[in-house]
This record gives C-alpha cells, sequence and structure tokens, in this order.
C-alpha cells in the first residue's frame, strides 16, 4: 500500500471556526461592557431620604459674591460657612463671563474650609 502524503492543508474551515468564535466573543463583550444585558432589578421600598437644605453660594458677572441671596465679601462668607456642617451639600453657580480667578479664589475657600459636597451649577447646550 501507497502512504501518500498531504502536499498542503485545507486552512478555511480553520479560518471559519476562528471567525465565529471571534464574533461570539466580541458580541458578548459588548453586552456586557455597554449594560445593555436586559436584567430585572430587585425591588425595595422607598425609605425617606435624608433632605439637607443646600446652601447657594453665587458670583455675579460683577465680581459680587453671594451667599444665600445676601451679598458678602470673601472674608464675611468663609465665617458665614464656618458653622455649617462639612457634609453640607453646597451649590456654586458663577457667571460664565466672570474672570476665573474669582471662581478660584471662592472654590479654594470651601476647599480650605473642607467642605466634601460642592457641586458647580451648568447650564445644558442645547435648551
Amino acid at each position: 500500500m501507497e502512504d501518500n502524503s498531504f502536499d498542503s492543508l485545507n486552512m478555511v474551515p480553520f479560518i471559519d471556526i476562528m471567525l465565529v468564535l471571534l464574533t461570539i466573543v466580541l458580541t458578548t463583550s459588548s453586552f456586557i461592557a455597554s449594560g445593555r444585558v436586559p436584567v430585572k432589578l430587585p425591588q425595595a421600598t422607598a425609605s425617606p431620604a435624608e433632605r439637607q437644605e443646600t446652601e447657594i453660594v453665587e458670583i455675579a458677572a460683577s465680581g459680587q459674591v453671594y451667599y444665600a441671596g445676601e451679598a458678602v465679601s470673601l472674608d464675611a462668607l468663609a465665617a458665614k460657612l464656618a458653622g455649617l456642617d462639612r457634609t453640607s451639600p453646597i451649590l456654586l453657580r458663577a457667571d460664565k463671563t466672570l474672570q476665573l480667578q474669582l471662581f478660584v479664589d471662592v472654590a479654594e475657600l470651601l476647599k480650605r474650609e473642607k467642605f466634601s459636597r460642592v457641586a458647580i451649577q451648568t447650564e445644558v447646550i442645547g435648551r
């Protein structure tokens, strides 16, 4: 009996299998990464959330600083904030035409006083 040797190996079936496996991996990973897999989340009764009054610090285009609607200097603002709990939420609103230095001064004051919950209010484009 004569033994035939292979002169070449057909790679097309192997490539087809690898492409199918690659498609499965990429499809699965995109579902996991983007969270599009439908999941029914558990339910719980809503407990009343603790409401803390948000303190508002505003800086007008003229450079005047306001705390709770009252015009104050940076020193007076520091004195008024000194009596607050450091976890009190503070909303910082500044005019977009304001010089950056005054905004940085107010932000630095809040950082120096160790307030941990400071938010900067912005406007959504397209409204």
